[in-house]
């Protein structure tokens, strides 16, 4: 099985692919797409949407994994954010994908075992748990422990389709 996990962001939405089978996992793929402040919302918004789309078609996962993402003291992000998680959430749904979300601290445990982890220590799991990984960057590393969180908690009762 294929999934997909996925970091939004209007700034750097990062994705990561890993395929799983049985325990073993292995690393596919991963990146981010970046967007300039400079641009229009719009224009950010739909190059967002465009690479999904060919990241989606190209890799053709079976499942995809989003982090719940809480609100920010600054309404304006709050909302940027928002609009990007809704294209995010988009994408998997017109590929008929399930979509599945994970609380912060439940993938930090999942990937270290500790909720309240730094994302030093996440990168450094993802790279243990996928041999050979080097992640883009931060945002490519949390949605590639993303994605490891729902290959192991996928048929438990923590995994709740989004």
């Amino acid at each position: 099985m294929r999934v997909l996990g996925l970091d939004p962001s209007i700034s750097s939405t990062g994705w990561g692919i890993i395929d799983v089978d049985g325990n073993r996992l292995s690393y596919v793929a991963d990146g981010f797409i970046p967007t300039s402040a400079k641009e229009p919302l719009s224009h950010r918004l739909h190059k967002i949407h465009d690479e999904l789309k060919n990241i989606i078609e190209l890799y053709k996962p079976n499942e995809a994994s989003i982090e719940v993402t809480f609100l920010n003291t600054n309404p304006e992000t709050s909302l940027k954010l928002s609009m990007a998680r809704g294209v995010v959430f988009l994408i998997p749904e017109l590929y008929h994908i399930p979509l599945f979300e994970y609380e912060p601290n439940k993938i930090k445990k999942a990937l270290t075992g500790v909720g309240k982890a730094d994302k030093h220590q996440v990168e450094t799991m993802v790279k243990i748990l996928l041999p050979g990984c080097q992640p883009k960057n931060n945002d490519s590393s949390d949605a590639l422990a993303i994605a490891i969180t729902h290959c192991n908690l996928r048929n438990s009762f923590s995994a709740h389709c989004a």
